[in-house]
């Protein structure tokens, strides 16, 4: 089932982002967040920053995606960057897949127009669901940042929710 998430959720949403800061696959934080950081970047996701998780037949979280926002300047106010995580015991079994079309569907929405992700090349299990669902790769940073005293790549992949004459 997905459904959009609650302050409930919380807890498990945050379970799930510490695995993946962890897992070292998906994001530079190195520290692991705790229930403030949670409930500030919750409230920071209402209205059109929605956050959508995954919940199995158990009732637990096995997922959860958002729309962030990319640039705080007008031009960009239809341009979303989308966050998706998924719990280590969950991976690859289509969860993400369900996740990304719910949250591009919301963006439409909400009048977002793109979505842009940046991703670890590493990633090769997240690329694979973006490409999938017609995410183009548009460019490489090289040692865009430093994760455990490391030097990583970035990619940055983007997809139009409309075509062009929609905005015409």
């Amino acid at each position: 089932m997905l459904r959009k998430a609650s302050a409930e959720d919380l807890k498990e949403i945050l379970e799930i982002y510490n695995q993946g800061i962890e897992d070292g696959l998906a994001t530079f934080e190195e520290d692991l967040k705790d229930k403030d950081y949670m409930e500030n970047w919750f409230a920071a996701h209402q209205g059109r920053y929605a956050v959508f998780i995954a919940v199995n037949e158990d009732g637990k979280i096995t997922g959860w995606a958002s729309i962030n926002p990319y640039n705080t300047r007008t031009a960009y106010y239809g341009v979303g960057e989308l966050s998706i995580y998924i719990h280590r015991d969950f991976r690859g079994k289509g969860i993400g897949h369900k996740l990304l079309q719910v949250l591009e569907d919301e963006a439409r929405l909400q009048g977002f127009y793109k979505i842009v992700l940046f991703t670890f090349p590493i990633n090769k299990l997240g690329q694979g669901l973006y490409r999938k669902l017609n995410y183009r790769e548009v460019g490489l940073f090289k040692n865009q940042g430093r994760l455990r005293g490391k030097f990583v790549d970035v990619m940055l992949m983007e997809k139009l929710l409309f075509n062009q004459e929609y905005y015409l």
